[in-house]
């Protein structure tokens, strides 16, 4: 055993690395998903809060519509997406699976789906403002249409990496407790 002030162990040349116990891969890949997810979650949280804010500026008339547009009818189910978050943040500092599962199926139900919902409802706005150039709704001078067709196509990629590695992530802890029951 080396120390800080005195010469290294006779018949050692610090070499014999090899020998020393090593994180299991699984172990590894679940703090990296982990980190992936937690990054995830915060651009959620930022985009649920403008969200938020934009639906709640709007119903209290805190500002005129013509600076912020009253909000689509899918930004109202859109605000529970906030659900499978919570869970998620619950489930990671203890791998818990069953909150993981239920973030990953709250994630389709409050998440995709007011977006895909979000993407209909628009479509003709947006059809409208590219085919004659003219909006009526806008968000501190900016289309709202276009405006929120952003925010949808961030928050799709922002899901979909969600639900991809909350399922690999599910994966590597089933991994992990079938290898303590064999043994």
């Amino acid at each position: 055993m080396a120390s800080r002030a005195g010469p290294r162990a006779a018949g050692t040349d610090g070499s014999d690395f090899q020998h020393r116990e090593r994180v299991a891969s699984h172990y590894q890949m679940s703090v990296a998903l982990k980190s992936e997810i937690r990054k995830l979650n915060i651009v959620h949280v930022l985009m649920w809060v403008l969200v938020a804010a934009q639906v709640t500026v709007s119903q209290l008339s805190l500002v005129s519509h013509k600076v912020v547009a009253s909000p689509y009818q899918w930004e109202y189910p859109y605000l529970l997406s906030i659900i499978p978050t919570v869970f998620c943040f619950l489930a990671l500092p203890r791998n818990n699976i069953s909150y993981l599962v239920i973030s990953m199926i709250s994630a389709g139900l409050f998440c995709i789906a007011p977006l895909i919902y979000g993407c209909m409802e628009m479509f003709p706005v947006a059809q409208q403002l590219y085919r004659h150039g003219k909006a009526y709704r806008f968000i501190f001078g900016f289309s709202a249409v276009s405006v929120l067709y952003l925010v949808i196509v961030i928050a799709v990629q922002v899901h979909g990496w969600q639900i991809y590695y909350s399922k690999k992530l599910l994966d590597q802890w089933f991994t992990s407790t079938q290898d303590k029951k064999k043994k």
